[in-house]
């Protein structure tokens, strides 16, 4: 089953613009979800939190929609995690600045970067893990293991929490901290998480740098780029050139290049193309319009360049995707 569609399966029974939190209740002692902790979203989203150790929590997110806005309190001192286990993820900083993380990366600022932010999710779908830690707390009383381990919860302080956006790439180290905590059914999850964040704590404390600083973008430039994204996909017929963007949206060519790929994850000519083929797939499976209108629905002018195209994608013919898939 495709991972949209099992989202899709497991947040169903949420009416639309819900944000559920589950799991600690509001009334107890918190890092992040504590009384004032909100969250909103123009579809459906989960967020299923778990007192790790005192002064840590976590939260499996689940979201399917186009953005999620969260308030909570500013503190300087709590250090906020984020891996990206699915689509792509966005945030509207307090600064008026956006910065995006793909498939395996993993981000790292203190709590007070974004208080009162909105996340966007380009995919239209997003599952991940957030990580709060009290690092105040964590230093006056670390776990046994980090504390065997000499853990210094400053150093993570000093190397993430100076007021920027950092980064650590998707890579294998990451994939074997992470991965196991996406796969453990609801009994085991607490135990992993608690041998897997001391894991990751102490892989962050040991690293030579902070990480990379991730690239920031203004708030209106990423927003402007949504608006050419819309237009992009709401006219599939019509095939704009980026000069032809530049000059409608005001924004120079290579900077639009530049965010829409920071944004989306590909260029624009690579994501259109995947865009129209994934349109196409819809209506091979949903429709019985001939290949030849599904081609000129989705912008083709021949049947020929959609089935080089669809096959580029996907390996196989539009008429063999149809014969295996539809109904």
């Amino acid at each position: 089953m495709k991972q949209a569609d099992c989202l899709r399966m497991a947040l169903a029974e949420l009416p639309q613009g819900t944000m559920e939190i589950v799991g600690r209740p509001a009334a107890e002692p918190g890092v992040l979800f504590t009384g004032t902790f909100q969250g909103e979203t123009d579809g459906r989203g989960r967020m299923e939190v778990y007192p790790v150790f005192p002064g840590v929590e976590a939260s499996f997110n689940t979201v399917l929609g186009t953005y999620a806005a969260f308030r909570h309190e500013a503190a300087r001192s709590t250090l906020e995690i984020n891996h990206c286990r699915l689509g792509r993820v966005g945030w509207d900083l307090r600064d008026g600045m956006s910065v995006y993380l793909g498939e395996g990366d993993l981000s790292l600022h203190s709590a007070d970067c974004c208080a009162d932010s909105v996340m966007h999710f380009p995919a239209e779908m997003y599952a991940g893990l957030m990580i709060c830690v009290d690092l105040t707390h964590l230093a006056e009383s670390p776990p046994p293991i980090l504390a065997e381990a000499d853990f210094q919860a400053e150093r993570l302080a000093e190397k993430f929490c100076g007021g920027g956006t950092f980064a650590l790439p998707a890579g294998p180290e990451l994939e074997e901290i992470f991965r196991p905590l996406y796969r453990q059914p609801e009994m085991r999850r607490l135990p992993y998480l608690r041998l897997k964040l001391q894991e990751l704590l102490l892989y962050l404390e040991g690293l030579e740098s902070g990480g990379r600083e991730l690239t920031r973008y203004g708030s209106q430039q990423t927003a402007r780029i949504q608006e050419i994204h819309a237009l992009l996909t709401e006219h599939l017929d019509r095939r704009y050139t980026i000069e032809e963007l530049s000059h409608r949206y005001l924004l120079n060519t290579s900077t639009l290049k530049e965010v829409f790929k920071a944004v989306y994850g590909l260029p624009i000519a690579t994501y259109m193309k995947e865009y129209r083929v994934r349109r196409a797939m819809e209506l091979l499976r949903e429709s019985g319009g001939s290949i030849a209108a599904i081609a000129a629905a989705v912008g083709y002018e021949s049947q020929g360049k959609f089935t080089r195209a669809f096959k580029d994608v996907t390996g196989q013919l539009p008429t063999e995707y149809r014969r295996e898939h539809r109904g």
